[in-house]
Parts: structure tokens; sequence; C-alpha cells
């Protein structure tokens, strides 16, 4: 499974730290790696199942929790943004219909929501598998035709996804 290796750079501050290990990507497990360079502002580089983040020297005697929090939520968003893209791109084609316009934004205890006639989804969806991100993806699409979970969404959402049941199940563990 190949997901998107770029440099992301960013602006950051540091409280406190601690390192994380596994990091989930695409229902892929990933080790952390801190290196310290000299840089003006950390990089992000995902390469054979390790996410290397450098950190500017400066920073090699602090707590790196924070930031290393802050890497993740932005490596999160940046992937979310194809991901997501993709999913919505697959569905409009499976549909023949889109919504009038969708984002990436946080949302508390939810991998997706519609609202307005418009998709909203989690950038943490991104450490899923992509079957789970078609899935919450066709399930907001449904959304837009149903707002509940009427007998009319349970039958569009099947014939989309027979197996939505499993899918459920797995997002209900989640």
């Amino acid at each position: 499974m190949k997901i998107m290796t770029k440099k992301i750079n960013f602006k950051i501050t540091i409280e406190d730290s601690a390192e994380r290990h596994p990091v989930p990507v695409l229902g892929v497990d990933y080790k952390v790696k801190i290196i310290y360079k000299n840089l003006k502002c950390a990089e992000l580089n995902v390469e054979d199942r390790v996410i290397k983040i450098s950190l500017p020297n400066k920073y090699k005697k602090e707590n790196n929790e924070k930031i290393l929090d802050l890497a993740i939520d932005k490596m999160y968003n940046e992937i979310a943004k194809v991901e997501v893209e993709r999913a919505m791109e697959k569905t409009r084609l499976l549909l023949g219909f889109a919504p009038e316009d969708y984002k990436i934004k946080k949302l508390n205890n939810r991998l997706g929501k519609c609202e307005d006639g418009k998709i909203i989804i989690n950038p943490e969806i991104v450490k899923y598998s992509r079957e789970i991100i078609d899935y919450v993806v066709l399930h907001q699409y449904c959304h837009l035709k149903y707002k509940t979970h009427s007998k009319g969404f349970i039958n569009m959402l099947e014939k989309y996804e027979p197996k939505y049941e499993k899918m459920e199940e797995i997002i209900k563990n989640i």
C-alpha cells in the first residue's frame, strides 16, 4: 500500500513531549522516528512504514509530545486531502450526483457527517483502510438523499455497498 510521500513544512511551538508508536495510516501501522537537523522548521517524510519527523536542533532537549501531535495531525490532513478527494470522485461516478460542497474538518467522535447538502469528513479517517474511507463517504452521500437512516437510506446504502452491515460494525468498534 503506497501513501503520499512529500515533505510537509510548517511552523510549530513546543510545550511538552513523548513519542508514539505505532501511528496508523490507511489501516497500516507506522513507526515514528525523530531526527534532529540544522533546520528552521519541522519536516515530515514517510518512507518504508516509518514516519520521519525532522526537527530543528534547538528542540533536542525538549519534550516532543506536542510537536509530534502537531506533525501527525498535519500529515493526516494532507493525506486526507488526497484520499477523501479520491473517495468523493469514486462515489460521484458511482451514484451520478455530488454534494454542493465537502470539507475536511475535525469532528468529535465521528468520521463524517452531512448537513445542509454538504459533507464533512474527519481527517483522522485516514487512520483506517481505503475501504472504510470509501464506505464513510458513500454513507454521507446517501444522507444527501435521505436525512435519517430510513428504509430508503438503508436500501440505497445496501445497493451500493452490500457489506454495509459489516462496515457499520467495524466503525462501531473504532
